[in-house]
């Protein structure tokens, strides 16, 4: 993952003991050109997240593989099925945040 994001992280969780990630809900979805759609970058921030205490949501797992593929020339994806796909994530993803609201 982006080390801009690794040290946003880690400036947050700091001091010790005093994180303000702590209880937080949080959801990962990458997206990739590849074939592997961010699946190594996923696992491991999920492990620094977890450490973090974040309470991550575990289903549904969202690896977008060949985002360029769904891509038009503007650059907006007009893919109906990965329109479709990136819906129902966002709606889980949306769900599990209320669902964790205190």
């Amino acid at each position: 993952y982006p080390a801009v994001l690794k040290n946003a992280l880690d400036i947050a969780s700091r001091p010790a003991g005093q994180s303000c990630w702590a209880g937080k809900p949080g959801a990962i979805l990458t997206v990739s050109p590849g074939h592997m759609g961010g699946f190594g970058a996923s696992r491991h921030l999920r492990q620094v997240l977890s450490f973090l205490d974040i309470r991550m949501m575990n289903q549904p797992e969202g690896y977008i593989a060949d985002i360029t593929a769904a891509l038009d020339e503007q650059g907006a994806i007009s893919d109906e099925r990965m329109q479709a796909h990136l819906r129902k994530a966002a709606t889980a993803i949306n769900d599990w945040m209320e669902q964790q609201a205190p």
